[in-house]
């Protein structure tokens, strides 16, 4: 396998620490770069942690709880030779005896045992408590810039979907409203035609999501994700278009969840930490 992407790097006492995830929720952080704090032979140190029957009951539980490929009566067997002077145990031994998912091991010379965050705060512990605390204290830090970036980004997408509301309702007035129609009227020719595209993006009507989501605030438009936002902007510009062509709505609708769909896609390929970050204070 590749080696994997570093997203991020904790600082402490010192020590760099490398980050990599691959599908933006669960983190996986160096363990043999948290070994390194306590010895140079950072192999031998995780190999020690790992062949104590509590680390092994830990690593256990934690795969039982979020593997459904773990391989209970094989880890079982491990665990009853927990203790022994003769057993050892290794990320690669781990891995293929179990199918294990909480802990990764590569090859190279950027490679080493990286483990779920859930893990490897647990090894920090083993290594030092004092070191855990500053790993702790900076992985802390990364989180809140994440998260500032995420929601900076995500207003951001909003104003611009609101923008492309704009020229939305634009081309629904010059095109699809005829003349001396009611404003009850006008208001459902625009109301139908943004339902067309909560469809088309979200799978329902605005009305359909406030029956399934009677508590909760604002609008679907209003708890969509970053990347839904950023196609709902491009869907309401591209249905302008549409609009203008003289298309009707079922052939639009078409179209644009088809557009939905593609980009999402691709959006969902991206890393958000390839987003800007903010300069230090926060400011743009």
């Amino acid at each position: 396998m590749a080696n994997p992407p570093i997203s991020d790097t904790i600082h402490a006492k010192g020590f760099s620490i490398r980050i990599y995830t691959t599908d933006f929720e669960n983190e996986f952080i160096s363990l043999t770069d948290i070994a390194k704090y306590k010895s140079d032979d950072a192999n031998a140190t995780i190999c020690n942690w790992m062949r104590s029957r509590e680390t092994l009951e830990f690593l256990g539980i934690w795969e039982s709880l979020h593997n459904p490929d773990f391989k209970p009566l094989e880890f079982e067997g491990f665990r009853q030779q927990a203790g022994l002077n003769a057993f050892t145990m290794s990320p690669t031994k781990w891995i293929e005896g179990v199918n294990a998912i909480g802990i990764v091991s590569k090859a190279g010379r950027y490679g080493g045992t990286f483990a779920h965050s859930d893990i490897a705060l647990e090894f920090a512990s083993w290594i030092s408590a004092e070191f855990k605390l500053y790993i702790m204290n900076d992985y802390q830090r990364i989180k809140r810039d994440e998260n500032s970036r995420l929601s900076l980004n995500w207003n951001l997408n909003r104003e611009i979907a609101k923008l492309n509301y704009r020229i939305h309702t634009d081309a629904i007035k010059a095109n699809l409203i005829p003349p001396k129609l009611t404003p009850e009227q006008i208001s459902y020719a625009y109301a139908t035609e943004a339902d067309m595209i909560n469809v088309a993006l979200f799978g329902q009507t605005a009305k359909q999501w406030r029956n399934a989501n009677p508590d909760a605030k604002g609008n679907m438009r209003d708890q969509a994700s970053l990347n839904q936002l950023l196609v709902l902007a491009n869907m309401e510009s591209y249905n302008a278009v549409l609009i203008e062509q003289g298309k009707g709505q079922s052939e639009r609708l078409i179209l644009l969840h088809e557009l939905a769909v593609q980009q999402l896609q691709t959006l969902s390929k991206l890393s958000i930490n390839n987003l800007p970050r903010l300069p230090q204070g926060g400011r743009a």
